[in-house]
């Protein structure tokens, strides 16, 4: 058994990979033959991802706040607290906070053999967040 005790080192979330202010607290880091990596991102109004998918898919949870989710090629859709998302290997997607509110979820997924969690792709346009419901 191993605990590791709570840090107050919150991390801004680098500009590469999102949109808008974002702060990451790490959970779980890979370590000791575990391929778990879990972070609760904290979105500020209208801060978003990049588009990015995983090697090995990803779950996320909501936790407090609305936010948006989209797989490339589909429609954004709503989230709340409580909802779970599941993103396949390879999906490309995007996900974050609606204009008017903060955003907190839960982010997990497994790294590959390369320690790599995502690939990131391009930012997630203006014009492409604006087509968001509501």
């Amino acid at each position: 058994m191993q605990i590791t005790t709570n840090s107050p080192h919150t991390a801004s979330g680098p500009s590469d990979w999102f949109t808008g202010t974002v702060f990451i607290d790490t959970i779980a880091t890979p370590s000791a033959g575990t391929r778990v990596s879990a972070s609760s991102v904290h979105f500020t109004p209208s801060a978003r991802t990049a588009w990015h998918m995983h090697p090995h898919g990803q779950t996320i949870y909501v936790t407090e706040g609305v936010g948006l989710c989209q797989a490339r090629g589909g429609p954004i859709n709503v989230i709340r607290p409580g909802d779970r998302v599941f993103f396949a290997p390879g999906e490309e997607h995007w996900h974050g906070a609606t204009r008017g509110g903060f955003m907190t979820h839960l982010a997990m997924q497994e790294v590959d053999d390369e320690g790599k969690s995502a690939t990131w792709l391009e930012h997630v346009s203006d014009e492409e967040y604006s087509h968001q419901p509501g």
